[in-house]
C-alpha cells in the first residue's frame, strides 16, 4: 500500500499562540482516519497544514504519487463552517460541478464522462431532483450536501472532511456514513469529529490532537488506551463497551 501523506513534525501557531507541537502523522491508500480532541486543540488547525492553508513554524508535509514524492496532491475538502453566499445566483447542479472546473478543457463545455460524474455525485447526495434549484433556496443541510458532492466530484486521493454531520440533516445522516464507506474503497478520507461513538464503527485509525498528537492504530479504543494515551477533557459519549465518561488532561511526554 502506498503512502499519501506524511507529516513531519509540524509545529504550527497563530501569532504568539502555538497550536500544534512536533506532529508527525502518515496517511496511506484506502486509509480512514478519524481525528479526536478537544476544541481549541488544533483539529482544524492540522487539517490547514495539510491543505497549504497555513504555513507551520517549522516541520513539513510531503505528498506522494504512486509511492513518489510530488508537489501536490488531489484532495477533496468539506469545511466545518461554509462560507458560500446564499444570495448568489447559482445552481446545486453548478455548484457541484465547480469541483471539476480545473479539469474543464479550456474554453469548452464539460466532456460526456464529466457530466455522466456529476450525475452520479447528484444522485449519490440525493439531490438529483433538486439539480437545477438556486442554492439560496436549500436548507442547511442540503446545502451541506451539495458540497460535499462539490469536495468529492473530483475523485480525489484524500477527501477531508470537518465535523462533517453539523449541517447536515437527520434524513440524509446515515445515509452520509454509508457515502463516506462507498468512497473510501478508491480515497483515502480523513474525518474531524466531536462525535467519537459515531465515528468509530467507520474509521480504521484514529488520531487524539490536543496541540500534541497520539495515534491509535485500529480503531478499538480500549479502557486501557483512553487511560494511557487519551487524557484530554472530552466529552466522549461511548457506544457498545464504552461507556460515558470525561477524559482528563493529556501527560507532558519529558522530551
Amino acid at each position: 500500500m502506498n503512502k499519501l501523506i506524511d507529516i513531519l513534525s509540524i509545529t504550527a501557531a497563530y501569532g504568539d499562540k502555538q497550536v500544534l507541537s512536533k506532529v508527525s502523522l502518515s496517511l496511506w491508500e484506502n486509509d480512514f482516519l478519524g481525528i479526536i480532541g478537544p476544541n481549541g486543540g488544533g483539529k482544524t488547525t492540522l487539517l490547514k497544514v495539510i491543505l497549504g492553508l497555513l504555513k507551520p513554524l517549522s516541520g513539513q508535509v510531503v505528498y506522494y504519487e504512486n509511492g513518489r514524492p510530488t508537489p501536490s496532491l488531489k484532495i477533496g475538502y468539506l469545511p466545518q463552517n461554509n462560507q458560500i453566499d446564499r444570495r448568489f445566483p447559482i445552481s446545486v447542479y453548478e455548484v457541484v460541478a465547480s469541483g471539476l472546473m480545473s479539469e474543464k478543457p479550456k474554453n469548452k463545455d464539460f466532456t460526456d464522462s464529466q457530466r455522466q460524474r456529476i450525475a452520479e455525485v447528484l444522485e449519490q447526495i440525493g439531490l438529483a431532483k433538486l439539480s437545477k434549484r438556486p442554492i439560496g433556496e436549500l436548507s442547511g443541510g442540503e446545502l451541506q450536501r451539495v458540497l460535499l458532492g462539490r469536495a468529492t466530484v473530483s475523485e480525489p486521493k484524500v477527501l477531508i472532511l470537518d465535523e462533517p454531520n453539523t449541517y447536515v440533516d437527520k434524513f440524509f445522516e446515515s445515509r452520509l456514513y454509508e457515502l463516506l464507506a462507498e468512497i473510501n474503497r478508491n480515497t483515502a478520507i480523513i474525518l474531524v469529529s466531536h462525535d467519537v461513538g459515531t465515528i468509530l464503527p467507520l474509521v480504521k485509525n484514529v488520531a487524539c490532537v490536543n496541540e500534541t498528537l497520539h495515534y491509535h492504530e485500529g480503531n478499538s479504543l480500549t479502557e486501557e488506551w483512553l487511560d494511557e494515551a487519551y487524557h484530554c477533557p472530552v466529552e466522549l459519549v461511548g457506544h457498545g463497551d464504552l461507556p460515558h465518561r470525561v477524559l482528563r488532561k493529556h501527560q507532558t511526554l519529558p522530551e
